[in-house]
């Protein structure tokens, strides 16, 4: 089971072992969940108390002994709910500091899978008329997979943002069928290759450039002469390209 999003939640290693111990063991005291998760004495009891404050886990007394029982998954709702809460009180504060800056930087590199994902967020949020985008090959589907590229584009979709988008041939046969019968989707390609193991990204005034490697990582740049820069290259490629 990858339990990778219960990380993404704020949950610690040791906190994920022992609450998915609890929930194989149904209720226990310590010693099988000490037995069964493998983990150090300390280490199982700072997570069980960690989780109890959490709310995922509780207990109850048989004479001194606990008993622990991890909560119904579901709770994962109120336990998110709550931190979207706490984020919620200080994110005025935030902002404030952000519009206080004078000079903003404009330019920015995001690393991972993550990071690519929130690129390409934040280029399907932007408010803008259209989202253009060329290069990306087989590069781009072995790292991030069709799925998600077709999810990606059904959000765009959502926000109503037309795409217009450049491929070389080979995106054919690795998606390109599939996301041009979508609406709001304009895709043409062009015989010879482009650089397939990155996408160029321009919304609005920004313009993104992830790069597909082993270790993948995107450049964010919101700048209007630069997304200009680009849209006019873009309006070259989609000249010579054929539908």
């Amino acid at each position: 089971m990858d339990t990778s999003i219960l990380e993404d939640l704020g949950l610690a290693h040791a906190e994920i072992k022992v609450y998915v111990t609890l929930l194989e063991l149904g209720s226990s005291t310590a010693g099988p969940i000490l037995e069964k998760s493998g983990l150090q004495n300390s280490v199982v009891h700072r997570a069980i108390n960690s989780l109890i404050e959490k709310g995922l886990i509780n207990y109850i007394l048989e004479g001194k002994i606990k008993i622990y029982q991890a909560t119904n998954p579901e709770n994962f709702f109120s336990f998110i709910e709550e931190k979207k809460k706490r984020f919620e009180q200080i994110l005025p504060e935030l902002k404030s500091k952000q519009n206080s800056q004078k000079h903003r930087e404009s330019a920015s590199i995001y690393k991972g899978i993550r990071g690519i994902k929130e690129v390409y967020e934040i280029m399907r949020n932007t408010k803008a008329e259209e989202y253009l985008t060329y290069g990306g090959g087989p590069p781009t589907e072995k790292v991030m997979g069709l799925t998600w590229w077709i999810n990606h584009h059904q959000k765009r979709i959502n926000n109503r943002l037309i795409s217009r988008q450049v491929f070389d041939k080979s995106v054919r046969l690795i998606g390109g069928t599939e996301i041009e019968k979508l609406p709001k989707t304009n895709i043409r390609y062009v015989s010879g290759e482009l650089a397939q193991f990155q996408e160029t990204v321009i919304v609005g005034d920004k313009v993104a450039i992830a790069v597909f490697t082993d270790t993948p990582y995107a450049f964010l740049i919101e700048d209007k002469a630069v997304a200009d820069g680009y849209k006019k290259y873009f309006e070259i490629l989609w000249k010579t390209a054929k539908t």
